[in-house]
């Protein structure tokens, strides 16, 4: 009974409209009722579900984002795109690809990459004659590879989320992130040269000259570099991965103030705002989700989930297939952090008593919620790059199709190939 209280209350309350965060802490609420609990049972889940010294990492990969956001990187980095590939047929959408790629590498942040980067690439691809739905799907798909970057505070809540169940450190999940980016990135090309082929979308000129590209590239670099920085500082143990976020806000000051030189005091204002009101959206639901998690487990979802998967199929790729599904739909309902924090104590086990590895299914959680978070009803990113493009979410999901082929090529891969993000932390951390 106390189960179906849990489970039925989240689900009428999520359909009447009631924000993520608050749906879970009031199901939370309505099950401790139902169980004749106390009720300071919630609020101790709650604290001591954020009293976890890793979440520091989480304020300071967000503010270095938002910091870089404001900074005035994104304009260097499409240049040096535009300068790579812009001279191939439909190069604007291919310029975009690259740019979204090596912003969100920075921002470590889909939404934040599709503001900054779609902000700058859709008006101009729609000035030079590209039709709008291409400009911003071209720009919602490329800029999901933030969530699989080194910078990104998701991959942190993958790591706390998996506490209790397997053993997942930051550098694994980071290292394990890395070539599944670089694969979302190569079919993002593919989809957006595909469809630029087919439109019959011009050339834009000549090949610039590989001086001009190093003149780019060296104008870029600085921003660029604190990818690099994170992870050779975490690989050679000059600082952990909590300290890494620490040393990525002060390279990001350091460049937007004293290279760059873009930062205004107003943009740093709006940046430390921006970073206080995402932080302690995540907190919240971090701390509300740790007393949603203990319900899961104390009337033992995960056994039951398993079982239920198991009473379809028992082989391990139709097992993983219907995760994929199930984590698929319930991405398109809820934002990136309440979907990992929800659905990783339910669904790691049974995919690692399948064989699938922890790195590996944090990985295919991410590629999921990234999908979910590029197609409606929720469609945060989705929504953002109708608004920049002034194009209904309806012409755009029309002519997604491509681009969602892009995507769903990098999940199975990853689902069923596990060198693709294995391969990388089996190197590296031996």
């Amino acid at each position: 009974m106390e189960l179906s209280v849990l489970l039925v209350s989240f689900a009428f309350l999520l359909l009447i409209g009631v924000p993520v965060a608050f749906s879970i802490g009031l199901s939370s609420l309505a099950t401790i009722f139902a169980a004749g609990l106390p009720f300071a049972v919630v609020f101790q889940k709650m604290v001591g579900g954020m009293q976890v010294f890793s979440f520091l990492a989480i304020p300071f990969f967000v503010f270095a984002g938002e910091l870089m956001l404001y900074g005035g990187i994104a304009d260097r980095i499409v240049r040096f795109a535009n300068s790579l590939v812009g001279h191939v047929r439909g190069g604007l959408g291919m310029s975009n690809v690259l740019g979204c790629t090596l912003f969100g590498g920075i921002v470590g942040s889909p939404v934040a990459d599709v503001s900054a980067m779609g902000s700058v690439m859709i008006p101009l691809m729609k000035k030079e004659g590209y039709d709008a739905d291409y400009a911003v799907n071209v720009t919602t798909h490329a800029s999901l590879v933030g969530a699989l970057m080194p910078t990104s505070h998701n991959l942190i809540l993958v790591t706390l989320a998996t506490s209790g169940i397997a053993s997942v450190s930051v550098l694994g999940l980071i290292l394990a992130g890395i070539v599944p980016a670089l694969l979302l990135t190569l079919c993002n090309l593919a989809a957006a040269y595909w469809v630029a082929r087919r439109r019959g979308y011009p050339t834009r000129g000549a090949f610039p000259g590989w001086g001009a590209v190093a003149v780019a590239f060296a104008a870029s670099l600085p921003g660029l570099l604190v990818v690099l920085i994170i992870l050779a500082g975490i690989l050679s143990g000059a600082f952990t991965a909590t300290e890494s976020a620490a040393i990525a806000v002060a390279w990001a000051l350091l460049v937007t103030v004293l290279v760059y030189r873009s930062l205004s005091w107003h943009n740093f204002i709006k940046a430390c705002a921006k970073a206080c009101k995402t932080t302690g959206v995540v907190l919240l639901l971090i701390g509300i989700s740790a007393a949603f998690g203990y319900f899961l487990a104390l009337y033992e979802v995960p056994q039951h989930t398993g079982e239920l998967l198991k009473s379809v199929s028992d082989h391990p790729w139709v097992i993983f297939l219907m995760i994929n599904i199930l984590l698929f739909v319930l991405g398109t309902f809820l934002d990136m952090a309440p979907t990992i924090l929800i659905c990783t104590p339910i669904f790691m086990p049974i995919a690692q008593a399948y064989g699938m590895d922890p790195l590996q299914f944090g990985v295919m959680l991410l590629i999921n919620c990234a999908l979910g978070l590029n197609t409606p009803p929720v469609g945060t990113v989705q929504f953002v790059g109708c608004a920049i493009g002034g194009v209904s979410v309806g012409q755009v999901m029309r002519t997604i199709a491509p681009f969602y082929l892009a995507l769903l090529v990098c999940l199975l891969l990853v689902t069923y190939v596990p060198a693709f993000s294995l391969w990388l932390p089996g190197l590296l951390t031996k």
